[in-house]
């Protein structure tokens, strides 16, 4: 009697949740996508970063990266970065609140954020190549570095400057949309945004990982 009793409670429990969240136990189909787009991806970083701690772990002239790189510039790129995924859940909010104006403000600053860290970027590799990091053969103030700590740098931080760009290419779209008033018109109306978003947070995150394994480390 118990046991039915617990399992009548259990039942009543998961029915009020569901009833009090319009959300619970729905996902549409692009969310879905978004989702096993973002886990495949996601496999990919994470082959490329296991390589490059492989071929860094058994090399034995392997230069400190704190030596070459431009640790504080990257540092203050990283940081805008996260404050351009803030931004993007600000213009989530805004399309779930059918603010227009709100919206098309935060895509316009993730947009810049991006577009930002992509010139900080171009500005690095102008450096480094000058300084004859390449990315088959490398050296620095005239001494020979591991030839693949530039193929590794240059393809690790390339793969993620691509996401980036396609993301503010995404996020220039939406925002086209946004001017027209396409995603504050309620219900679903504003699902291409989340979307947007998700994809934006997971180029966030994969970021710091970046940052971490191949300046910081």
């Amino acid at each position: 009697m118990s046991t039915v009793h617990a399992a009548t409670e259990s039942h009543g429990d998961h029915t009020e949740h569901a009833a009090e969240d319009p959300h619970f136990g729905k996902a549409t189909g692009g969310k879905i996508a978004m989702w096993m787009f973002i886990a495949q991806d996601g496999m990919s970083f994470g082959g490329l970063l296991f390589a490059y701690g492989v071929l860094r772990a058994i090399a034995t002239d392997w230069p400190v990266p704190a030596d070459v790189l431009g640790i504080g510039l990257t540092a203050f790129a990283t940081f805008l970065l996260i404050c351009s995924s803030l931004t993007m859940v600000f213009a989530v909010l805004a399309a779930q609140e059918k603010n227009q104006a709100n919206l098309v403000k935060y895509l316009s600053l993730t947009i810049l954020g991006g577009v930002i860290f992509l010139g900080i970027q171009a500005y690095e590799y102008t450096h480094l190549v000058g300084e004859g990091v390449g990315f088959v053969n490398s050296s620095f103030q005239g001494e020979q570095l591991n030839s693949l700590f530039g193929t590794t740098f240059y393809a690790v931080t390339g793969f993620h400057g691509l996401h980036v760009l396609s993301g503010v290419i995404y996020l220039t779209c939406i925002l086209v949309g946004a001017m027209k008033g396409k995603y504050t018109q309620g219900g679903d109306s504003g699902s291409p945004v989340e979307l947007v978003g998700l994809f934006w947070h997971f180029v966030d995150l994969v970021w710091i990982l970046v940052f971490t394994f191949v300046y910081l480390l």
